[in-house]
């Protein structure tokens, strides 16, 4: 599958009062990610929920820190599908620092993301139109 790939400046909001990055924090980054890979594939979260009654909920994620991310750096946030399945994406995520000759991985993450249906939430499959798309761009 192709990659996705979306700048990101830790601002002094995002550290702790050492100035390194919260651990939480990567979290949130890589959820910002995701919404802008779907955003890129032409879908926004409100339309899939008021048009095909689907929401897309976190179901685990692996998250290995490598090295800490520092207040200011410009950080790319790598968000690739391993593996769409039927009522399911598992993302491959990837936090590098930004660099002239080769990026440092700071953080890497497994994350098993499920649709699912807005009303009973409950596991739906994947959209066709969504399936689709992620075919097109891999």
């Amino acid at each position: 599958m192709s990659k996705f790939i979306w700048p990101i400046r830790v601002y002094y909001e995002d550290t702790d009062s050492g100035g390194i990055v919260y651990h939480a924090n990567y979290l949130k980054f890589m959820e910002r990610a995701r919404t802008e890979w779907l955003r890129n594939l032409g879908f926004e979260q409100d339309q899939l929920r008021q048009e095909l009654q689907v929401l897309f909920a976190v179901r685990s994620i692996e998250v290995d820190y490598k090295k800490p991310a520092l207040f200011n750096d410009e950080l790319d946030v790598v968000t690739e599908v391993e593996r769409p399945r039927h009522a399911s994406l598992v993302f491959s995520q990837r936090i590098t620092r930004r660099s002239e000759t080769k990026p440092e991985e700071l953080v890497h993450a497994i994350v098993k993301v499920a649709c699912i249906d807005a009303n009973r939430m409950k596991p739906v499959p994947l959209p066709d139109t969504i399936k689709m798309e992620i075919q097109n761009v891999g």
